[in-house]
């Protein structure tokens, strides 16, 4: 449940006092109740909302500074500061200092708070009156806010427009970009002539977009697409975005992707999400020095670990139906699975395997021609 205006005012006027009073609450599952009526004592009437930001506060850690606001929808909507650090670059780079970004679709102000921190001028507009108090009090008195639907333009002077459309309707995920809200299509149209970036689900068919997709990944987890038009794409339509720490690995369709598939090497790696997604597995394969397993499925492998990521010592390749067997005769116990083009339930594979062992190991179910397969492997390992 989102926040009334009123209750906006109310958390921004008593940030401290709801500070000291949540500092030492979890709301757990089995807390959640006496949490929230703790809160209630305390700030009577406007306890719920209290709660409610407590619990947001919660899931947005990491994403968003620990004092905004927000409420439990826009932190699940919320960018990774991380991410939008990135797309706020990347504009910064295209556009110059001098350029005014137009967040259409702005919420509580996370693209807006990586704009301005890159030097950019910011306009954030959001048809959600308590969004935009939310806003204010994230980036302060001084950032440009309006009241106005993504669709109508307000801003003739901007130079980039970004947008996130909602992902979902119906309860459902939404698997084309002219089905957001508002649809692709409406906002090319809305804002004809302006560069834009529009945030997606990594899932989107974006088959037909005529420019850069942009897949992004931070600490190995998927986080966002995002679609660009060809002024913001260095002339790439694909791009794997990899951040780990404060480090930024890229990798685009414009590199060659001529590599083989054949046995495996001393290591089997399974790529970053955000390669796979960005369908940059042969790329990345022919960067690394690495081959395939097969050519129709993501797996890799070769005679080192990438710098910066993990893998795993192949010991040796069974047939799927004497994997537990095999695994029994390595002392096996504690057991990473990876699965991929092969219907296999790793939940249920580690409870049918019943292993009894003490070696910590993994294995990798897959297909390598028309053949499933198990590759036995040491646990994961990583490389510096």
């Amino acid at each position: 449940m989102s926040f009334t205006l009123d209750e906006v005012g109310f958390l921004s006027t008593h940030a401290d006092e709801i500070v000291n009073a949540t500092a030492e609450l979890s709301f757990k599952p089995t807390t959640v109740l006496a949490d929230a009526t703790a809160l209630r004592g305390i700030f009577g009437e406007h306890g719920r909302a209290v709660a409610e930001l407590a619990r947001a506060r919660q899931s947005a850690r990491g994403k968003v500074p620990d004092s905004w606001l927000v409420d439990v929808d826009s932190a699940q909507q919320a960018t990774p500061a991380r991410v939008a650090d990135l797309r706020a670059q990347r504009l910064l780079d295209h556009l110059g200092q001098d350029a005014l970004i137009h967040d259409v679709t702005c919420s509580v102000g996370t693209e807006g708070a990586s704009i301005s921190a890159a030097g950019m001028a910011y306009l954030g507009s959001d048809l959600d009156r308590v969004r935009l108090a939310m806003a204010r009090h994230n980036l302060g008195n001084r950032a440009w806010l309006a009241q106005a639907d993504a669709l109508e333009p307000i801003s003739s002077g901007a130079q980039a427009i970004v947008a996130d459309p909602a992902r979902r309707a119906g309860g459902r995920r939404i698997v084309h970009p002219d089905q957001l809200l508002p649809p692709l299509p409406d906002l090319l149209k809305a804002w004809a002539g302006k560069e834009l970036a529009v945030k997606c689900a990594p899932g989107l068919d974006f088959s037909e977009w005529d420019g850069l997709v942009s897949l992004v990944s931070v600490d190995g987890g998927v986080k966002e697409a995002c679609l660009y038009t060809p002024g913001l794409s260095e002339g790439a339509s694909r791009e794997a975005a990899m951040i780990t720490g404060e480090k930024i690995d890229r990798i685009t369709d414009a590199g060659p992707d001529d590599v083989t598939a054949a046995a495996p090497g001393t290591w089997i790696i399974d790529p970053d999400g955000a390669v796979v997604r960005a369908g940059l597995v042969r790329h990345y394969a022919h960067r690394e020095g690495l081959w395939m397993l097969d050519e129709r499925i993501a797996y890799l492998t070769g005679d080192r670990i990438p710098q910066g990521r993990s893998g795993f010592r192949f010991i040796e390749q069974v047939p799927l139906k004497k994997l537990r067997p095999a695994l029994h005769a390595h002392g096996a116990g504690s057991l990473e699975i990876l699965v991929r083009g092969v219907d296999i339930d790793p939940d249920a594979l580690r409870k049918k395997l019943r292993l009894a062992g003490d070696r910590p190991m993994a294995v990798v179910c897959t297909r390598i021609g028309r053949q499933g397969v198990a590759l036995i492997c040491s646990a994961r390992e990583f490389s510096e």
